[in-house]
């Protein structure tokens, strides 16, 4: 492919790239790489590399690369009808058909969904219903909404901080102070190393419990919680967690949102993370694996006790005050709905459970015994190796070292793309769905080498 060599400036003088080093990256002093293509599990970029993506670009990608029926999908809808709104009853076919989809393979009690174009943005719908539903039944002071340490919900206002992580709220004001955080599930990273995991959750349940004594709960209208925590560590949560939770939910009536961005439509090997571990939501929050990021779509799925008092609201007060000029455009739902048959039609689930737990076996089998490997975790198509300075005090390396960044940069040098997570030295995996065991193989191995590089 002939190169246009002046890109690469173009690309420094002119484009404001998201969690990047600015400076660095403006005077050149971090690299760039312009992606031109992409088929199954692997990408390449315009110099000729070939990488097999082990993350699906960011946990997204879940049916692959160069998927043709869904690129058809696409191209007919905007020959056909680019764009419509959704405002004032109107639809379109795509739309219409996607929403009756994705509520054939919604867990029970859920109602309707409403279409975003991002996560971050379907959160932002989820903090304004949940404020309008109280509203509605005259609890204007039940407001405050429980977010977890580590979890990632966005990078909004509401979203950036009911987002738990330092990167999102530092110099930027947040979090707001409707936003309160507990104790994250990380049983690896707790503080008490003498806790068994059944100790350990009752510890989070004390802290939910206390958090909510200190604030009142008529203060307290939902807490949020991804099934799986994602940006934070790909951490799944210890046993029992998540049955103890809800119950302190329910006694106190607080709403819970299942932030599922990352663990919709099958990524755990399971339609839904709430499937996957028994939740009872009254929110979930879709996005990624919608369309495999083939188009931008998000979604609010709305259970059915919020949507009865929505309705409720609109006999009160009119027609409710929402809406994005892209809801529900034709474009992203005509993806989403070549994606999720194509989801079917492939059999891409059961492959995720299969190859992503010999993933994880095979990794935690090479790794969990190498003196730096503090853990090896995983679920479904998700996979994460955590290091350590010391394994025996548990002790972690100055976050200056970049260990975690070191071992991304060694892997993707043997044409591997792992992502160095934040806030801690974590190797983070998430490949598309139709990952093969042979390179399931290739991803461990390179793995082995890249840790035996920077660690020994």
């Amino acid at each position: 492919m002939l190169k246009n060599d002046q890109l690469d400036q173009w690309d420094r003088d002119n484009f404001f790239h998201p969690s990047t080093h600015l400076a660095q990256f403006a005077r050149g002093e971090a690299p760039n790489r312009v992606i031109t293509g992409g088929t199954n599990c692997h990408i390449e970029d315009r110099d000729g590399n070939k990488l097999l993506d082990a993350f699906a670009g960011l946990y997204c990608v879940n049916v692959g690369y160069g998927r043709q029926d869904i690129a058809a999908a696409i191209a007919e809808q905007a020959r056909e009808l680019a764009y419509y709104h959704a405002y004032v009853g109107h639809g379109t076919e795509a739309s219409i058909t996607l929403s009756k989809m994705i509520m054939d393979r919604a867990p029970k009690n859920m109602s309707k969904v409403y279409f975003g174009l991002s996560g971050s943005d379907a959160n932002e719908t989820n903090v304004k219903l949940i404020w309008y539903y109280n509203n509605i039944l005259g609890r204007p002071e039940k407001k405050k909404i429980i977010s977890r340490w580590r979890g990632y919900h966005g990078s909004g206002l509401m979203t950036g901080s009911l987002t738990g992580l330092e990167l999102f709220h530092k110099k930027f004001d947040l979090p707001l102070t409707q936003v309160i955080h507990t104790e994250a599930p990380y049983y690896f990273r707790r503080d008490d190393l003498d806790q068994s995991e059944e100790q350990f959750v009752q510890h989070c349940v004390d802290e939910l419990e206390a958090l909510i004594e200190r604030e009142g709960a008529d203060t307290i209208a939902a807490f949020i919680g991804e099934p799986v925590l994602g940006t934070g560590g790909i951490v799944p949560p210890p046993a029992g967690y998540w049955q103890a939770i809800q119950a302190v939910l329910k006694k106190h009536d607080i709403l819970l949102v299942a932030d599922e961005v990352v663990t919709g439509f099958g990524r755990l090997g399971t339609m839904f993370g709430s499937d996957h571990y028994g939740l009872e939501p009254d929110l979930i929050t879709i996005a990624k694996g919608l369309t495999s990021a083939y188009a931008p779509l998000s979604g609010s799925i709305v259970g059915d006790k919020m949507w009865k008092v929505l309705e409720q609201g609109t006999d009160e007060n009119g027609p409710i005050g929402h809406g994005w000029t892209y809801s529900a455009h034709p474009i992203g739902a005509a993806a989403g709905v070549a994606n999720l048959k194509l989801l079917d039609e492939l059999d891409l689930i059961a492959n995720n459970r299969e190859v992503g737990g010999y993933l994880n076996k095979t990794m935690s089998d090479a790794l969990a015994g190498h003196g730096n490997v503090g853990d090896v975790r995983g679920e479904g198509m998700l996979c994460a190796v955590e290091f350590v300075k010391d394994k025996d005090s548990r002790t972690f390396f100055d976050g200056a070292d970049k260990v975690g960044p070191q071992i991304a940069g060694a892997l993707a040098a043997q044409g591997v793309i792992g992502r160095a997570m934040p806030q801690g030295d974590i190797l983070g995996f998430a490949p598309p769905f139709c990952l093969t065991r042979e390179e399931a193989d290739e991803v461990v191995g390179k793995t082995v080498k890249a840790v035996q590089q920077v660690l020994g």
